[in-house]
Formats: C-alpha cells, sequence, structure tokens
C-alpha cells in the first residue's frame, strides 16, 4: 500500500485523505493481528519490528515511539475517534452541538436501551454489528464535525463517507435482526427511521461540503 503523508502547504481533497486514512487503518490493523498472533512469542518484538518495516528495532533501538505514533493515528476503533474529537472541540459550537451528530448519538442510546431490554441480544452477531457500526458512525461524525478547518474541507468529506458507510452496514445489521425475528416490525421501523435520519443528514453536509469544495477549487 503506497505511502500517504499530509503535506503542511497542500490542500487534499476527499479521495487522497481517503486513501491516506485508509493506509493508518491498514497500519493500525496490521499491528493488533501480529501481535495477538505472536504475543507469546519469545522473539515477538523483532518479529513484529519485521514485519512492520521498523528498521530501527531491528537494529536494537526502542521502539516506544514507533507504536505510539501508529496508535496516535486513524484508530480503528470508535472510542479512540470520539476521544480525540473531543479533545479538539472546545468551542461552544463544537460536534456535541451539532444536529446530526445529536442525532447519530440518540441512535445509540436507543440501541443500548434496547439491549438493556432484550439482554439476550447482546450475544447476537447481527446485533452486535448493529451497536458496533452505529457506534462508529457517531466516532467518525465527531472527527468530521469537530474539526471544521476550511483548509480540510477534503478530510471533512472523508470522514463523512466513512460514517455513511458504517450507517449502511448498521441497515443492513438492522435488516438481518428483523429476517431473523430477534426484534419486533415496530422496533425496526423505529430504528430505520432513526438510521435514515442519520444517513439523509450525512449525505445533505457532504453534498453540502462538495459545493463549497468546487466553489473555493473548481473540481473534485
Amino acid at each position: 500500500m503506497p505511502s500517504y503523508e499530509p503535506e503542511p502547504d497542500r490542500i487534499w481533497d476527499e479521495y487522497e485523505w481517503e486513501r491516506f486514512l485508509q493506509q493508518q487503518d491498514y497500519k493500525t490493523e496490521k499491528y493488533m493481528e501480529l501481535l495477538e498472533k505472536y504475543l507469546d512469542h519469545p522473539q515477538r518484538d523483532q518479529i513484529i519490528a519485521q514485519e512492520m518495516g521498523w528498521t530501527q528495532l531491528l537494529k536494537g533501538d526502542d521502539w516506544s515511539d514507533e507504536v505510539d505514533a501508529l496508535l496516535a493515528d486513524e484508530s480503528s476503533t470508535a472510542e479512540e475517534e470520539v476521544a480525540s474529537a473531543q479533545n479538539d472541540a472546545g468551542a461552544a459550537d463544537g460536534f456535541e452541538d451539532h444536529f446530526l451528530y445529536r442525532a447519530a448519538f440518540a441512535l445509540t442510546v436507543w440501541i443500548d436501551q434496547l439491549f438493556d431490554e432484550y439482554a439476550a441480544l447482546q450475544n447476537e452477531p447481527a446485533a452486535v454489528k448493529l451497536a458496533t457500526h452505529s457506534a462508529l458512525a457517531s466516532a467518525k461524525l465527531a472527527a468530521a464535525l469537530s474539526d471544521d478547518d476550511v483548509d480540510e474541507i477534503g478530510m471533512t468529506i472523508a470522514y463523512l463517507k466513512r460514517a455513511l458507510k458504517a450507517i449502511t452496514v448498521s441497515m443492513e445489521a438492522g435488516a438481518q435482526l428483523l429476517a431473523e425475528q430477534l426484534i419486533t416490525p415496530q422496533q425496526h421501523a423505529v430504528l430505520n427511521q432513526r438510521l435514515f435520519e442519520v444517513r439523509d443528514g450525512i449525505i445533505t453536509l457532504m453534498g453540502k461540503y462538495r459545493g463549497e469544495w468546487l466553489r473555493r477549487y473548481g473540481s473534485l
């Protein structure tokens, strides 16, 4: 996978940011897979360093900075993205006050309440997928909405696209729960209403930011 690093004096579009974020996902997932695979291996650090291409460790240097930098990059977990967004959001009109984030957060609260009412759902793969990807959508929205930097419209759109993908997966999970009769048609109707509210909001916001990109730079 080619390496992408943001250039300080150049504006990236949404596609370049998407490639960069995909690269960070790949690096993080690869490291976690290797760590799990070789956790108890006596040569764990050397093997992981070889696989990740961390030449300084192979020379005997400390790899803690490399690991810290990796895990500080775009994380594949919703919790870390939310925490990062919260640290960046200091203004009164931060992401927590945005109608779209509030709708996404209300969706996760509703799903949590459903799990509390029907505890058996917590062991159902489709239900876990629904909860995970709904939370992930909230995290992606937090990352997009917390940094309203006029010079980083491409990054905002890239995060919105990831939020949209997570909502789409949540919709598929909800349909599966209904098909397996794990939720009632009424519960599915409420779930779909909330999911579509977030989905339509993301699509509208993406259109707004793409329009602004075209106004400023002339093409996507």
